[in-house]
């Protein structure tokens, strides 16, 4: 078909309304502007596949946005696609929708596929924006999404993709149905649902809460939301018919009569609030009735039956502690956290005993006490129900509720959820009710242990609760202003510390090196970084290796398809983001270049049997150089010397420059093998070439744009001012025909060499394996503070780029570790699978505490937050130990499994749980454990 700017046909032969590119481009970006302005509860979002937006995005000149989830096959497959623009054709979501679904869903219900991320495999737009896109495009199927508001002390909208999804089990035929709903509805609305698909009227009807295939509670018609009620995604619901003649065997006891169906209150826990087994048939006496008045504290903690036998006492002889959390939808995240949180032997004897004259109910950090209470029911149900798996509803709720970045089922990271929880139980139990205004004082020179407990003293009174009595403690952090030297030591608490993995292997890399001004052919290097390094890492390695300049810079660029796909111009960058097979280059120019317009010239073989420029780019070929261009006002012909001035080194005429540089394979093996002298001795003086440029010469150059897709030929009296260039770029195609092959040689600017190409005989590297000392030492290393984090110098009055170096000075009685295996970078989210050696017995800490103030700084490992698999992708699991009988278990969700302690250690460990041990059991704990064989 043929594709016109101005419209095009689609394949049923509906003609869409004229609108070019440009145009389109507008009219989007307004209409998404205008939806921002007018955000509220209820507004409508379409869903529309990833493949296809990217497509029309770069149809209409949109950049694409590097995402950050992308694999890099499809990275490539992307940048492949971008080098031919063409309209994208009709909308196409059938990549994101369910085939086949097994459901009798009207076309308005088309459901989703599980486990979509957005941004990698969708994208959303306001109602607007897809109208728009549908007039031009059609195509679809629809998928409409209504935009909810979340959270109780910071109110934010999100998109809610994923409906809630449950499955109705209609008691009188045992038939099935599935029913969408928000999980924002109402239960009247359910129950209008309910009944409108099943043809029955609502006061005849009975509707249960049938999680597990187990009644919990009924439901009756009310304004209280889905969510509130503690359904869940993909859970059953049950239906029956009450007309005094109807019954099933949903309804019958194990004689088969039928059993009476009453409405009661959900039964507390096995334990009461003051701790220990409840009496009365193993039905809890409840909370006091005038604990909290007029609060909703009591409501909905529990679910009765989440699990068989959860509140009835453990059985003689059972072991306590071993039961595993149900998956509720992607939360084995939260699984792993909690399993971990509730073998804390301190949080457990705490919860286990009477917390409620703690609770704090008036704190405004906190939430209202319901937090706390939900994670206090939830441990003391775990530590009741023998092995019984729990499913966690109650407490994902509350979470969803205080913190909506968790609420939907979507992966998190266990850290993140960790992170908040200890600060919301801390807030929820914190002893200070009133907290005092409080002026924090400089050091001034004081010692440093007046200070810390001045810091200390200060913090207690307004943070005081078993969260802080268990796990923070107190590190100094000095800050030195690297203009007046100004010194501000603080003395900070901390929850946790988060540690980074420092990399003791290295890997080799290839880039080659182009000369802005045209003095000397393009030269690789091969250098060595640190496998876990950064952009900044390999620039400082190339910087030494070509022997820059302290007036020179070097800008770096992936060249994929005869154009820079990226530039890497962030130093920290990772280095991960970097595949061996892409091809990395460096732009050597002045320091001064900077402030000037930059010159990209493209390179395309001019065909002989055609004068059409308009044609795409598909006889580009070798790589762009960069130069940059002087003055405020620029004309074609200052263009045209430039480019002929960056061409010098190629020419044929000068076969002792190139004979110098010597060529294996087009290039040198390895840079590094040369003496910094060579790049002076190969420089070739732009005064020995004036002569010889051939101004006669007249090169064919066509101004492009960013996508080289359009071109437009240059005129040498044409005139364009500095100040007015956007982004400061200018960008030419240099067309190349059979005179400049003849003067010219361009082998040099094709076949580039990759980033790194293994040998043959290349031998599979070793796992790398670092200690947990040293990813310590790597935490308390001195560092600058980065561009984007500088500090306020009270000498200068301005903000400084600060040397910051952090130490130890009280460790709590908990200490736990991060370990930070997620690595993010502008282009690309990374995960170290480095494995960490740590101690489990006796991880001696001493030397690290700055403070001598006689603790015990040996600590014991009891239990591992784990994370397998990459990003997106990836599961969560737990190993704890139960301290009565010395033993290790796995909590794998609902599963539990001895494991051998010899076991534990793993490239998963991502959260790692240490307990003080006390100086008189240090002997003890040196001793070899016992090794606990799994039969």
């Amino acid at each position: 078909m043929t594709i016109q700017d101005s419209g095009f046909m689609m394949e049923d032969g509906v003609s869409c309304l004229p609108c070019t590119p440009e145009e389109q481009k507008r009219i989007v970006s307004e209409l998404k502007n205008e939806s921002e302005r007018n955000l509220k509860e209820g507004n409508l979002y379409f869903v529309i596949s990833s493949s296809w937006f990217r497509r029309w995005e770069r149809y209409v000149g949109i950049e694409a946005d590097g995402n950050l989830n992308q694999s890099s096959d499809s990275r490539l497959l992307n940048v492949t696609s971008l080098m031919v623009a063409e309209m994208p054709g009709p909308i196409d979501n059938s990549d994101i929708v369910r085939n086949g679904s097994d459901c009798d869903c009207k076309e308005d219900e088309i459901q989703l596929r599980t486990m979509l991320m957005e941004g990698q495999d969708y994208v959303l737009v306001p109602q607007k924006v897809w109208e728009k896109l549908h007039e031009w495009y059609k195509g679809g199927p629809a998928l409409p999404r209504k935009m909810i508001l979340q959270g109780v002390y910071h109110r934010n909208f999100d998109v809610e993709v994923y409906p809630l999804c449950l499955k109705l089990i209609d008691s009188r035929d045992e038939s099935q149905s599935v029913i969408w709903l928000s999980r924002k509805a109402s239960v009247s609305e359910l129950f209008q649902k309910v009944c409108a698909l099943r043809g029955i009227e609502q006061d005849k009807v009975r509707i249960w809460d049938y999680f597990n295939k187990r009644k919990h509670a009924q439901l009756f018609a009310s304004n209280k939301s889905l969510e509130e009620s503690n359904l869940q995604m993909d859970q059953d619901i049950l239906l029956e018919q009450v007309d005094g003649h109807q019954s099933s065997r949903f309804g019958m006891d194990s004689t088969g009569n039928e059993l009476a169906l009453v409405s009661m209150e959900p039964s507390r826990s096995s334990f009461t609030i003051a701790g220990g087994p409840a009496l009365a048939n193993g039905h809890s006496s409840g909370y006091k009735s005038n604990l909290y008045p007029g609060s909703s504290l009591g409501s909905g903690l529990t679910d009765i039956g989440d699990s068989f036998d959860a509140y009835n006492s453990v059985r003689k002889g059972e072991t306590r502690g071993l039961a595993g959390l149900q998956n509720l939808g992607n939360t084995c995240f939260m699984n792993s956290a909690l399993q971990c949180l509730v073998h804390t032997p301190p949080l457990v004897e705490y919860f286990l005993k009477d917390y409620s004259d703690e609770i704090n109910t008036q704190n405004p950090l906190g939430m209202h006490g319901e937090l706390a209470l939900a994670f206090g029911e939830l441990l003391r149900k775990l530590w009741s129900s023998g092995q019984t798996a729990t499913a966690p509803r109650v407490f994902k709720g509350k979470l969803a509720r205080f913190a909506p970045q968790f609420s939907g089922y979507n992966q998190h990271d266990s850290q993140e959820l960790l992170a908040f929880l200890l600060d919301g139980l801390h807030e929820d139990l914190n002893r200070v009710k009133q907290k005092p205004y409080i002026e924090m004082k400089d050091a001034d020179g004081r010692p440093d242990e007046e200070v810390a407990a001045e810091s200390w003293k200060n913090h207690k009174a307004r943070n005081d609760s078993i969260i802080v009595d268990v796990c923070q403690g107190q590190y100094k952090s000095t800050l030195v202003c690297p203009v007046c030297s100004k010194i501000s030591i603080t003395f900070d608490p901390f929850m946790y510390l988060s540690l980074p993995l420092p990399s003791t292997i290295t890997r080799t890399m290839t880039v080659t090196v182009f000369y802005g001004d045209g003095s000397v052919l393009p030269m690789p290097y091969t250098v060595s970084v640190l496998k876990n390094g950064f952009c900044k890492d390999l620039l400082l390695a190339l910087r030494a290796a070509c022997c820059l300049k302290t007036d020179e810079n070097l800008l770096l660029a992936e060249v994929y398809e005869n154009k820079i796909y990226r530039y890497l111009e962030v130093p920290l960058e990772p280095l991960v983001s970097i595949k061996d097979d892409e091809h990395i280059v460096a732009f050597r120019y002045q320091k001064t270049g900077m402030e000037k317009t930059k010159l990209v010239i493209f390179h395309r073989w001019q065909e002989k049997s055609t004068s059409d420029y308009l044609k795409s780019g598909k006889e580009l070929f070798g790589t762009p150089l960069i130069t940059y261009l002087e003055g405020d006002q620029i004309s074609g012909a200052d263009i045209e010397t430039a480019v002929s001035k960056v061409l010098v080194p190629f020419k044929r005429t000068h076969s002792l420059a190139k004979s110098r540089i010597g060529k294996e394979n087009d290039f040198l093996s390895d840079g590094l093998d040369e003496p910094c002298s060579s790049s002076d001795a190969n420089t070739v003086e732009n005064a020995e070439f004036e002569g010889t440029l051939s101004m006669d010469l007249s090169l064919r150059l066509h101004l492009t744009d960013d996508r080289v897709m359009t071109f437009k030929p240059l005129k040498k009296d044409a005139l364009f001012e500095s100040g007015k260039i956007f982004g400061k770029i200018l960008r030419v195609v240099l067309d190349w025909t059979d005179k400049e092959q003849e003067l010219y040689d361009a082998s040099y600017m094709k076949d580039l060499p990759e980033v790194h190409k293994a040998g043959f005989a290349a031998k599979k590297t070793r796992q790398e394996a670092i200690s947990l000392s040293s990813c310590l030492d790597a935490f308390l290393m001195e560092e600058p503070l980065g561009p984007d984090d500088m500090w306020y110098c009270p000498r200068c009055k301005e903000h400084r780029q600060a040397v910051k170096k952090l130490d130890l000075w009280m460790l709590p009685e908990v200490i736990v570790f991060h370990l930070k295996r997620f690595t993010y970078g502008r282009y690309l989210k990374n995960k170290i699978d480095t494995f960490v050696n740590f101690p489990i017995h006796t991880l001696d800490l001493s030397k690290y505490v700055l403070n001598k103030d006689g603790q015990s700084y040996i600590y014991e490992l009891y239990a591992i937050s784990n994370h397998y698999g990459g990003l997106g992708g990836g599961h969560y699991t737990a190993y704890a130990k139960l301290v009565e009988e010395n033993r290790w278990y796995h909590f794998d969700d609902s599963h539990v499994s001895p494991v051998n302690e010899s076991d534990i250690k793993t490239s998963a460990a991502y959260l790692l749980f240490y307990k003080r041990v006390r100086s008189e059991t240090v002997m003890e704990t040196e001793e070899p454990s016992q090794d606990h064989s799994i039969s």
